[in-house]
């Protein structure tokens, strides 16, 4: 089988290799999958880069998310979600069959992409605010992958969404999806948010770091919630005493891996089923840009690293 993998941190298009390796037998309870499609998310390359929050020992597999087709082992013909963090910028992957989780027939891609950003969003919306219909929520980096499932999830919910960008070029893809409030970052967001809603937001979730998350947390209302779940700004997050003190808005931080940590099989299973039901009935979906084969693996971080996309890179380690 090929792999792609890395044995230093660094550039993405410069590390990442692609390498044979002889097919792994198979243990008791273990099946071999056939990756059919892995996505390439920014996380993947800030893990490579060795910035992200915790670094594997190398030499290491990279991907951390993926679908596959069960094809030795007990379940052969099954498409399954890989588990996390097994290294799926592979041809196949050997693992426990119990730690697969099952996925109905449908569109490879989108239905590759279901752990991680669809599964932050969901909980992002449901984990630190009683949201109700009709309540607002704001959002940083809104075109980014987790943004753009976060404005499809709260609409199916009928909660408002405030979506706030670093680019005008970025507002028309947003309307696509659905988003109704788009906005481009800027020191008098405050002002311009309660111009265009009349509300105070409820949650505030943000991506970006930096003043924009003090920008979020000055449209929240008395005891509102600011999360953070990103930094793509590099710098550290800024907020003013005044909100905190006089407004007492609370702060939080979100991590999908300790989640999964700290979440039962049950919770797990029942937010991802009704994740794949959402992507089944097609209110669920990110656009896709490009796929790529393994062996284009420095042409495609290159590609995505670059950021002026129109959609999600995918893998196709199998063929497309």
């Amino acid at each position: 089988m090929k792999q792609v993998i890395y044995e230093a941190f660094g550039n993405p298009a410069e590390v990442l290799k692609v390498v044979e390796a002889p097919d792994a037998p198979l243990g008791e309870g273990q099946v071999r999958v056939e990756v059919l499609r892995a996505p390439i998310n920014p996380s993947d390359l800030i893990q490579v880069s060795g910035n992200y929050g915790v670094k594997p020992p190398l030499p290491a597999v990279a991907g951390n998310e993926g679908i596959g087709r069960i094809v030795e082992g007990d379940g052969a013909g099954q498409l399954v979600l890989l588990p996390a963090g097994q290294g799926t910028w592979v041809t196949h992957v050997v693992a426990d069959g119990r730690h697969l989780v099952p996925l109905p027939e449908g569109d490879l891609d989108q239905l590759s992409m279901l752990l991680v950003n669809p599964a932050t969003a969901h909980l992002l919306l449901e984990d630190f605010v009683d949201l109700k219909e009709g309540d607002w929520v704001i959002q940083s980096a809104a075109n980014s992958a987790v943004g753009g499932y976060l404005v499809q999830l709260a609409k199916e919910r009928g909660i408002n969404v405030v979506n706030i960008v670093r680019r005008e070029s970025a507002i028309q893809g947003l309307k696509d999806l659905g988003a109704e409030t788009v906005l481009v970052d800027g020191p008098d967001l405050a002002e311009r948010v309660k111009a265009a809603t009349g509300a105070k937001m409820k949650l505030a979730v943000d991506a970006v770091a930096g003043a924009t998350f003090g920008r979020l947390g000055d449209t929240l209302e008395r005891g509102g919630t600011l999360v953070n779940y990103g930094g793509m700004s590099n710098e550290p997050c800024q907020i003013e005493a005044g909100p905190l003190i006089f407004r007492d808005i609370h702060v939080r931080g979100f991590w999908l891996v300790n989640w999964f940590e700290r979440a039962s099989k049950e919770e797990r299973m029942a937010v991802y089923a009704s994740l794949t039901k959402s992507v089944l009935k097609g209110t669920l979906f990110a656009p896709i840009d490009k796929h790529f084969s393994l062996d284009e693996i420095a042409e495609a971080a290159k590609y995505s690293w670059a950021g002026a996309r129109t959609g999600k890179v995918m893998l196709a380690p199998n063929g497309v």
